[in-house]
């Protein structure tokens, strides 16, 4: 049993301009965590009971399917470039030198230093499957560290490697963690969704994220109305309704189209739809520097239809390791052989560039691009007969009602937050660091890996922002909300509104250590305030059910708030402890 006027729960009137979003807000008003410098927070006391309950609910859940180590923070720079990563991750990598010039790193993530391991101490199948997990402080040079702990420098996290033999092995491994993370938001509280995601920077075949909706999220969701479907933005398909083609078989024919440069410009110059002409994004592939120091780069042009925009997340995997960045006026003029604005797929050098048509234009004819000369447009350009791609790819956003790829239901887009993500990441790394086993026959192979991440802050943001949202802001304008009580920094609070009356003072204690006999994690407001500045903490806090002992006292009456529910019953003392766990229960 903790009692609230020993404890060190520096709460504020107000939050600071600079706090956004609901959580932010709690997490500095309720005296969760303080500030240190941009995305760096130190976590006080009711962060950190937090924190380690969830901590202890991933344990758990883990320690089922794995087996727990703790990995340096602190990497050398050899084994990062041995695969490759050391250049790749560019300046989201935090990087220093110790006394003797040698470099390092503070690690983003674990793939090398656990490929490392495996490739020295596993030579046998017979030592697969294995799967090896941390909880661990990571580090990531955030151009932007912003919205409290959603988007920091320093995190911490659940971070989880498979090895199996084969492809096979790895499917097992992936689905144990999919179990294993679906127990474990459940046991959290939150309501989530797992959706079909980009592997990224991470590598690999396929990977799932396991989202929260929220309006504070910087991921944007689309789904079907039953959830049968559902998937990132970067990843997301759609069934496209059939448009009509402009009639005719001519030849591709130079139009006159002074000043007229963007899609609606010319939709309006020529009187077509835009789904009749095709969009032309120019760009530059950059890849990281090879071994001799030799930076390579590509001429990417990708054709849209006029009314999609391009996903960067899709064209990216197909260059994949390269940086995306648009063409400057001297690449597109060295490129195109014109100016902006008038840009399209005739003439352009194959062999120079990669052209990508994305596939709602495939089988498509008689449309308006570009004729590479300034003022000028092509009428009748017809893909493959006209110019022929380099590769024909799904590279655009989805749109909003669209019909989803498994059903046909209308799809709706929505903010969330990613609260984990796991990965089929393939021989990526076992094949660039070395790593091998004897496989049944004796024979040399390469380990197949999967990796696993939980961002642990994450699971505490997501739940106070997903509870402000339902529950809204109070009479006096400030945010309400309630945690789960698995997370919560404590499951009841007692509350004695007035600590000076010797009766009530008597009775609070009395509650508050028959809840903590019975289990229950229990705050005790034994301060000398008022009652209303009292509820008004408890509510900061987040705790999800208060004990009011008050004036009803005198009939053998307590107040039991369910603020998970808004719920408010009146009952006997002695029937706390009961009440409190069937709520718990339910």
């Amino acid at each position: 049993m903790h009692r609230w006027s020993k404890l060190f729960i520096p709460t504020l009137r107000e939050a600071p301009a600079d706090a956004v979003v609901a959580s932010h807000q709690i997490l500095l008003r309720a005296g969760y965590v303080r500030q240190l410098g941009a995305g760096l927070y130190s976590y006080l006391f009711l962060a950190t009971r937090s924190i380690n309950k969830i901590v202890a609910i991933v344990r758990e859940e883990m320690d089922r399917i794995g087996q727990e180590m703790y990995l340096p923070a602190l990497n050398p720079a050899e084994v990062w470039q041995e695969s490759g990563r050391w250049t790749g991750m560019g300046d989201n990598m935090f990087r220093l030198k110790d006394r003797k010039g040698a470099d390092l790193c503070l690690g983003m993530t674990h793939e090398e230093v656990m490929t490392s391991i495996a490739r020295s101490e596993i030579r046998s199948y017979k030592q697969l499957p294995q799967i090896w997990y941390q909880i661990q402080t990571k580090f990531r040079d955030e151009p932007r560290p912003k919205s409290g702990l959603l988007r920091v420098r320093q995190f911490t996290m659940k971070d989880s490697y498979s090895f199996d033999l084969n492809e096979e092995g790895l499917d097992v491994s992936y689905k144990l963690h999919d179990e294993a993370y679906r127990c474990i938001f459940t046991r959290c509280g939150l309501s989530f969704v797992a959706v079909e995601a980009d592997s990224g920077a991470m590598g690999g075949s396929q990977s799932q994220e396991f989202m929260v909706y929220t309006e504070a999220g910087e991921d944007l969701i689309a789904s079907s109305p039953d959830g049968q479907y559902a998937a990132n933005i970067e990843k997301a398909t759609s069934t496209l309704v059939t448009v009509e083609d402009l009639p005719g078989e001519a030849a591709p024919e130079l139009v006159h189209t002074p000043g007229q440069k963007t899609i609606d410009d010319v939709s309006a110059f020529l009187n077509v739809a835009q789904h009749h002409q095709m969009k032309t994004m120019a760009l530059i592939a950059t890849w990281p520097a090879d071994a001799k120091g030799v930076v390579k780069t590509k001429a990417v042009v990708a054709f849209l239809r006029g009314d999609h925009q391009l996903n960067e997340a899709k064209l990216g995997s197909l260059v994949a390791g390269a940086e995306l960045r648009p063409m400057v006026a001297e690449e597109i003029f060295a490129t195109f052989n014109a100016p902006a604005g008038y840009l399209g797929p005739i003439g352009l050098d194959s062999e120079k560039t990669l052209v990508v048509l994305d596939k709602a234009l495939e089988g498509r004819a008689n449309l308006i691009a570009g004729a590479n000369k300034e003022e000028h447009h092509l009428r009748n350009v017809t893909p493959g007969r006209d110019f022929k791609p380099t590769v024909i790819a799904d590279i655009r956003n989805i749109n909003e009602g669209e019909p989803d790829p498994i059903t046909g239901q209308p799809l709706r887009l929505g903010k969330a937050v990613e609260i984990g993500h796991i990965f089929k990441l393939g021989y990526k790394y076992t094949e660039s660091m070395g790593a091998r086993v004897l496989d049944q026959n004796g024979k040399e192979t390469m380990p197949i890996m999967g990796c696993y991440g939980i961002g642990i802050e994450r699971i505490l943001t997501a739940a106070m922002e997903r509870s402000a949202a339902s529950m809204g802001l109070s009479d006096r304008g400030d945010i309400r909300y309630a945690l789960p009580a698995s997370i919560a920094p404590f499951q009841v609070i007692v509350t004695v509104t007035k600590q000076s009356d010797a009766t009530l003072a008597e009775a609070g204690e009395t509650i508050a250590k028959a809840l903590d006999s019975a289990g229950f994690d229990v705050l005790l407001d034994d301060r000398d305030q008022s009652a209303g500045v009292k509820f008004k903490d408890a509510d900061l806090i987040g705790v999800p059910y208060r004990v009011n002992v008050g004036k009803k006292l005198v009939d053998g009456l307590v107040e039991l708030v369910d603020r998970l529910t808004g719920n408010t019953i009146e009952c006997a003392v002695n029937e706390v402890v009961p009440q409190l766990q069937a709520a718990i229960k339910q």
